[in-house]
This record gives C-alpha cells, structure tokens and sequence, in this order.
C-alpha cells in the first residue's frame, strides 16, 4: 500500500473532526507509516485546516513522533539521572564513535537507530538500554559492543 493510500485511509477515520483530533492523525500515521513524513503534515494540514507549521512544532515537541524511520536494530538508551551517574553517557559516546549514531538518528544502512529516553524505569540496574524488546541492565561500552556483536549474529 503506497503512503498516500495509507494517508487516505488514516485521514478518512477523522473525516468529521476538527483539530483536536490532531494527535491521534499523528499517532495513527506514526503507527502505520513509522514517522511523520512532510507529505503526511502537508496533508494533515489541508484536511484539518491547520498551518503547516503548528503542526510540524507539535510533533517537534513531543517526542512520541519521529521523522526518520527505526533501525533494524532499535536501541533506547537510558539516559535517565541514575543511568547518567552510572556512565550512560560513555554509552551515548561509544554508540557516536563507533556508528556515528547520535540520538533520533537512524545509521545510512538502516541498521540501527538510537533513542536517548529520559528514564527506562530500572534505575536500580543502570545504565540500562533496550535493542528492539530486550533489554539489558548495567551495561558500559564494552557489554554494548558485545550485545551488539551478538544481536548481527541473529
């Protein structure tokens, strides 16, 4: 199915709405396409009647929607204050050093993607960091390289 059938089909679900339904357009295209694309806020914006450019600062400011798609390999890095005391920062750096990944990017390849997350939850167990749905506790740049190596490995 092409984007714009996707759009249409989204777009026609809120065929009687007005803005308020913006961030369930937005959730529903993220959902289905896995970003926000500039033909979706282009199209969003005709059917809802609203700027181009609100929109695009909504999704700018909530961090739920993206503009690139995931990596094959998604990673979520924990970057919350225990995680952060804890060394989630030589994380972040070995992740840029290594696969010239920084967070919300997605590597050329399309093999991984970074999102660095505020807290996981699992301070007790930091720097905690999940790769698709697994997650992994105490890890420091050595365990990520060897979690990463395993993960190719699949």
């Amino acid at each position: 199915m092409t984007e714009d059938k996707i759009l249409e089909d989204i777009l026609e679900r809120y065929n009687y709405s007005g803005s308020d339904s913006l961030i369930p357009i937005l959730q529903d295209i993220q959902n289905e396409l896995g970003r926000i694309t500039e033909g979706a806020i282009v199209k969003v914006g005709k059917h809802l009647n609203i700027p181009t450019s609100k929109i695009y600062g909504l999704a700018t400011f909530y961090n739920q929607f993206k503009f690139e798609n995931k990596g094959e390999k998604h990673i979520c890095l924990c970057n919350g204050t225990s995680c952060r005391l804890k060394g989630a920062k030589w994380n972040m750096v070995y992740l840029e050093d290594n696969y010239k990944l920084k967070n919300g990017q997605t590597t050329r390849d399309g093999r991984y993607s970074l999102e660095v997350t505020t807290c996981m939850g699992a301070c007790e167990h930091g720097p905690v960091i999940s790769i698709n749905d697994d997650f992994y506790s105490k890890v420091d740049p050595e365990t990520l390289k060897s979690i990463l190596n395993d993960k190719n490995e699949d």
